[in-house]
């Protein structure tokens, strides 16, 4: 009968040690619905732009992001208010997410987490990636 409590717990010990190893591992990597800084590609030309941007996926070639930008785009339909004092304390006011340009960015270009996207602009970016296909 010890015998069974001993291997219980080594079961549990190393069951615990796996799932805080998993999340360390996790917490240094992008994944869905983050929002990073990262070094992101100018669209056009050569360059880039230290940029605060939502993570859709990864794929082989790197990271498929939408960027962020702080400048007014309420004129745009392809342009979302997104919450910005939750995970940017410095921020004066919100900004916009630009969903109709995904961007592939190589995974050496992120430089730090910055929080996670709401369930709204999750939501929202689901339903204009759907609509766009």
């Amino acid at each position: 009968m010890a015998d069974w409590w001993l291997w219980a717990g080594g079961a549990a010990v190393l069951v615990a040690a796996g799932w805080w190893l998993r999340r360390r591992w996790r917490a240094g990597r992008p994944s869905s619905g983050d929002i990073w800084w990262a070094d992101v590609p100018y669209a056009r030309g050569q360059g880039s732009k230290l940029r605060p941007c939502l993570v859709l996926r990864r794929r082989g070639d790197g990271i498929v992001v939408l960027k962020i930008t702080s400048q007014d785009k309420s004129h745009r339909r392809d342009h979302v208010l997104i919450p910005t004092r939750r995970w940017d304390a410095r921020a004066s006011h919100d900004s916009y997410l630009n969903l109709g340009e995904p961007i592939v960015v190589r995974p050496a270009a992120f430089q730090r987490r910055a929080g996670a996207a709401d369930l709204r602009t999750r939501r929202q970016v689901a339903r204009f990636r759907s609509r766009s296909r």
